[in-house]
């Protein structure tokens, strides 16, 4: 999910299309929240691990 976000963030400041830079940057929070969550050892959505 956060490669993908900057990947959009990336594309939509290159293009100037202002929703893929929103989009991006929606993915690349919700990402990094996950990932803060995960190392911590928290379960997320009812699961401990993400494969």
């Amino acid at each position: 999910m956060i490669v993908l976000g900057i990947i959009l963030l990336v594309i939509g400041l290159v293009a100037g299309i202002s929703i893929l830079t929103t989009i991006g940057i929606i993915l690349l929070v919700i990402g990094l929240v996950l990932l803060l969550l995960g190392t911590t050892g928290r379960a997320v959505g009812g699961r401990k691990y993400w494969y």
